[in-house]
């Protein structure tokens, strides 16, 4: 950066609202290209949107935790949208209700799948015990999982970067996956996403409709809390 790009660049970031500003403006970008690309899944509006904004960052040399002062705002609106899931969820509680006993078996299957095959994966690779514990919970909403990877003695920034790179690729290739074993009941889709992607997944989920995104939003809550209770009991027995 010159001289005066680099004064420009500390003016505004000393405004705590640049950070939040940034942070839509990238977003916007993302959710721009992704409409050009005709909403391909593979064009994902938060995958754009962290590219450029970890481009910004190295560019200025700012620490992270500067631009978090001002965009922890859209982190604290995280709670209330996971709240709002709530509504499409009240509307397909007839169908919820009918699928119980599926949903409870995908759930355990699902949550244990999701964990066993990375902690798998890394342990044919000689992965180290605080890697394969990091791991396990990469499914999870990132609050959860970031906890029981610290409770268990993990690494719960590791995991951080763990479940979003999991959400992003879910995100983009899940519903591909699914069409081509010819899953294309939006509540199979939805739960699904929910399941292995949590929120960035749901996010793709809310794309394709009501139902799906129904399913995504419980997939992501019972799936939080499957997670914390079973890690913790498995990693008891296996560590």
């Amino acid at each position: 950066m010159t001289d005066t790009a680099r004064d420009i660049w500390v003016y505004l970031s000393a405004s705590p609202l640049a950070g939040l500003t940034f942070t839509l403006v990238a977003y916007q970008v993302g959710l721009w290209i992704h409409g050009k690309c005709k909403r391909h899944p593979l064009v994902n509006p938060v995958l754009i949107a962290v590219a450029l904004l970890s481009t910004l960052l190295i560019l200025t040399d700012t620490e992270y935790g500067t631009y978090f002062e001002g965009a922890q705002f859209v982190h604290f609106l995280l709670g209330p949208a996971t709240v709002a899931l709530a509504v499409p969820l009240y509307r397909q509680f007839a169908h919820v209700r009918r699928s119980a006993a599926a949903l409870a078996v995908a759930l355990v299957v699902g949550s244990l799948t999701a964990a066993g095959s990375a902690v798998g994966i890394a342990w044919l690779l000689d992965g180290s015990t605080a890697l394969l514990v990091s791991l396990a919970p990469k499914s999870a909403t990132a609050p959860i999982a970031m906890a029981i990877a610290e409770d268990m003695g993990g690494l719960p920034t590791l995991t951080a970067v763990l479940v979003m790179l999991t959400g992003i690729i879910g995100a983009a290739f899940g519903t591909g996956v699914l069409n081509l074993i010819r899953v294309h009941d939006p509540r199979v889709q939805g739960f699904a996403l929910g399941l292995a992607s949590h929120g960035i997944g749901t996010a793709r989920a809310v794309q394709l409709g009501e139902t799906a995104a129904a399913f995504s939003g419980l997939a992501m809550g019972l799936n939080g809390l499957a997670t914390a209770v079973l890690l913790p009991l498995i990693a008891t027995f296996l560590l």
